[in-house]
């Protein structure tokens, strides 16, 4: 294209040059004539012409050049930052596929350290009790890293873990049952089977926990029932009403009133007992033991006559009671 551009330029200027030539000849021709009045026109723009000619040629010439030049270095500038770009486009072929390489070669290096350190994060996670986290992290070791048997290892132990945390929390929870329930706690007992049921309600064992308490808690009452009775058969009047006291909590509206004249018979030999003792003590000049069996009677049974009685005379046998022994009534 430059080529023919540079050919277009010679031949136009060939051909003005020419024409210059011509105007240039045909000056002279004019000028040498012998005539009165010679015409130097023509052969100055001749002249003119040629000058112009010889002139802006070579320049123009120099341009073509200079433009010639300057579009070759640009092919070659354009050829260089191909082969440049190309070279680039290589090399970066190369990290890549090194760099592919190396991810393959460190998740070789790695593997045993990432498999390490995923068996520390399940026994951390068994450690905490988070069965759920350890499990997932067992079923990664099988679908990440391949091991399929560790995993399945792992389950398995953090499935005995957990069963093993999990009866431990019932023994636990059913040794602090039996013994709110020896020490007659039942309502503590229930709130710990409760407890426990919120956590483990699933568990036969510990869905059975609030019946056998209660189980537990009738057949003590029927121990103390039993008790007072072979109490009452021994004439143990101290021993029944000692039952009978931890018997009441026990008893419901319609037993009380089963043993309601038995009760009231027992107190009733109780007071006379209490009060041929003061009456004895008092005879005797026992002035501690009256004051004893008189508070006694005072406070066991305010409401009985005998109370109202003894009420009378305490301060008296106390008076007594600190007098030299020997003084008269």
């Amino acid at each position: 294209m430059d080529k023919r551009n540079a050919a277009s330029v010679n031949w136009m200027y060939a051909v003005v040059l020419v024409v210059a030539l011509a105007v240039f000849g045909v000056g002279i021709f004019l000028a040498v004539q012998d005539v009165p009045r010679r015409d130097w026109a023509m052969l100055a723009a001749g002249c003119i012409g040629l000058l112009l000619v010889l002139t802006t040629w070579p320049l123009a010439i120099a341009q073509s050049a200079t433009r010639e030049a300057a579009i070759k270095r640009g092919e070659e500038m354009a050829t260089a930052l191909t082969d440049r770009l190309q070279a680039i486009s290589v090399v970066l072929n190369e990290i890549n596929e090194t760099q592919l390489l190396s991810d393959r070669a460190k998740a070789v290096a790695y593997r045993e350290k990432d498999r390490e350190a995923l068996r520390r994060a399940i026994r951390e996670d068994m450690a905490k009790r988070d069965y759920e986290a350890a499990m997932v992290l067992a079923n990664e070791m099988e679908s990440i890293f391949g091991y399929k048997q560790e995993a399945m290892k792992f389950r398995e132990e953090v499935f005995r873990h957990q069963e093993d945390v999990y009866r431990r929390q019932i023994n636990e929870a059913m040794g602090t049952i039996d013994r709110h329930c020896r020490a007659e706690a039942w309502s503590d007992a229930l709130r710990e089977a409760e407890r426990l049921m919120g956590i483990h309600k699933s568990d036969p064992q510990v869905a059975a926990l609030p019946q056998d308490i209660e189980n537990r808690r009738q057949n003590h009452k029927k121990q103390l029932i039993d008790s007072f009775n072979d109490a009452l058969h021994r004439k143990d009047n101290d021993g029944a009403i000692e039952i009978l006291k931890k018997l009441d909590l026990y008893l419901t509206r319609a037993e009380a009133d089963q043993m309601q004249d038995t009760v009231r018979n027992l107190f009733k030999e109780k007071i006379n007992d209490l009060r041929t003792q003061f009456a004895l003590a008092v005879q005797d000049h026992k002035w501690h033991d009256s004051v004893r069996i008189g508070e006694m009677i005072v406070r066991d049974f305010p409401n009985s006559g005998i109370a109202r009685e003894v009420k009378e005379k305490l301060d008296t046998l106390r008076k007594r009671a600190t007098e030299p022994e020997g003084a008269g009534v």
